[in-house]
């Protein structure tokens, strides 16, 4: 009796699309059984086609699928795999597993990455394309043979012929040092904001750190450490700047708002006259009025400042208090003014 695989290459005798069935046998590792879903998930959203509707054919719809179904995939591979680690190195290890950067050399290794098209006929001007074909891929088998097959391909054709998953898990990435490195080349600033510190039943400290660019809140992370939950707001906030280029113009309009502001010219220029500012400004500003105003200016100031008066310090009516005198002595003056008058 014939196996199934026998029986796929008699069929593809007779295909019209053989070239594309072998390649995709040599990277699945079996025959696809509707081979439309697989062409959608190479065609690039650049080819800019429509189908009779008039909506886009691409493959980005069958890469949300595959994103979503390569999680579940991974998760569970790594969930078995690495029996009785905390969920924070779950999640550690799956997302290096799955990140854009490992896919996309997933996908150039393993030739996928020829097999795409796009109005550029070639995947290196976009590093993500791979990455996105690869989702892209997954959501096709998904939707081609079931959650099952995408287990197997990931199990057979990747984990154990492409990646050791051991030496991912504990391979440390240090998604901090990459974002710091990134504000450096582009002169933004960065910092870390702690939201929250708590503790688990258990008594294990918790903390959420928040990464702030240029003012604006980034990605959030938490974890058993400062140093843990700082990487995983670091790498969300990496995640989203490769995302959203519109998160990546908000940033850079905020980093020209700062500069501006810290560039802007102080209109007020410092004088550099050296002066003595007690004695010489009274006498410059006498030596500046014509003779008449100065006598006038003179006169105020006199005026102003109360001058002391002569007669006021006159000392010839001040006596000293006469003496008061005896009954002898009124006695004696009275006989010599009697004599005188005589």
């Amino acid at each position: 009796m014939l196996n199934n695989n026998i029986i796929d290459r008699i069929k593809l005798l007779f295909r019209k699309d053989k070239e594309l069935y072998v390649s995709l046998y040599d990277i699945l590792g079996f025959y696809p059984h509707n081979i439309e879903h697989y062409k959608m998930a190479l065609m690039h959203k650049s080819i800019a086609r429509r189908n009779a509707k008039g909506k886009p054919v691409n493959n980005e719809r069958l890469e949300f699928l595959g994103d979503a179904v390569l999680d579940a995939v991974v998760g569970d591979i790594v969930y078995k795999h690495f029996e009785g680690k905390r969920e924070g190195f779950l999640t550690n290890t799956r997302s290096k597993l799955v990140q854009r950067e490992t896919l996309g050399k997933l996908a150039h290794e393993m030739g996928l990455d020829k097999l795409i098209l796009s109005a550029g006929h070639s995947s290196s001007h976009n590093s993500y394309m791979g990455g996105n074909a690869f989702e892209a891929l997954v959501g096709a088998i998904y939707l081609d043979r079931g959650y099952g097959a995408c287990m197997q391909f990931m199990q057979k054709r990747i984990l154990k012929q492409l990646i050791n998953i051991d030496k991912v898990a504990y391979k440390e990435v240090n998604f901090k040092s990459k974002l710091i490195e990134w504000g450096q080349k582009n002169k933004v600033s960065i910092d870390f904001k702690l939201l929250m510190q708590t503790k688990e039943d258990g008594g294990s400290p918790v903390f959420e750190y928040q990464a702030v660019i240029e003012g604006i809140e980034c990605g959030k992370g938490k974890g058993y450490s400062k140093k843990e939950s700082q990487q995983l707001a670091s790498k969300e906030t990496l995640q989203r700047l490769r995302r959203e280029p519109q998160f990546v113009d908000a940033v850079f309009a905020a980093k020209a708002n700062r500069t501006k502001m810290e560039e802007e010219p102080v209109l007020t220029v410092p004088n550099i006259e050296e002066k003595d500012f007690i004695v010489t400004k009274l006498l410059e500003e006498v030596a500046e009025q014509p003779v008449a105003e100065t006598k006038l200016a003179d006169n105020t100031r006199q005026k102003e400042v109360k001058q002391p008066d002569a007669e006021e310090f006159d000392l010839s009516d001040i006596t000293a208090k006469p003496k008061e005198m005896s009954k002898e002595d009124i006695i004696a003056a009275a006989e010599a003014e009697a004599y005188k008058q005589e």
